[in-house]
């Protein structure tokens, strides 16, 4: 798998994209939303960076923000998903008994092949990094996280 070096330049909006191990729909259950925002305002309070927007779906999400430094995007990104799948993976564990959460538990188990100090896995590796430059393409971006959770399946529609 090619490494890409990302550049991150002061002043500068990050708009991140991350998804969930496999593409599992975790957020579709309203307590882990909730772990998410309590923990994306935990993490605010914990690093200096601008949040303009961000979006969560049940199997991803987006932020627009603008860390500062510039270079802590990483380690902004890397805390949200460690203390989310951490709080994930110990619910899951303390509902081990219902049917709905061994599913769950088995979606995130690693494949044996993985040699790796973890069992499960919340969160995919990486996550997509894209400048944000200008006024123009911030809005685009707002716009984007805006009309993504309302898009019906086709087929589907509202009522």
């Amino acid at each position: 798998m090619p490494v890409y070096h990302r550049v991150y330049e002061a002043g500068h909006l990050q708009f991140i994209t991350t998804s969930t191990y496999r593409r599992v729909r975790i957020f579709s259950s309203q307590a882990y939303c909730q772990l998410f925002a309590e923990t994306l305002r935990d993490v605010r309070a914990k690093f200096p960076f601008r949040l303009v927007g961000w979006v969560l779906m049940p199997e991803h999400f987006h932020v627009l923000l603008q860390p500062l430094p510039a270079e802590s995007t990483s380690q902004v990104v890397k805390d949200i998903k460690q203390r989310t799948a951490h709080a994930i993976l110990e619910g899951l564990r303390a509902g081990e008994g219902a049917a709905s959460c061994q599913a769950l538990l088995r979606a995130f188990r690693l494949p044996p092949t993985v040699h790796d100090h973890a069992h499960y896995r919340v969160w995919q590796r990486r996550f997509v990094p894209f400048n944000v430059y200008t006024e123009k393409k911030c809005r685009e971006k707002l716009e984007y996280m805006h009309n993504n959770p309302v898009k019906t399946p086709p087929g589907g529609g509202a009522g």
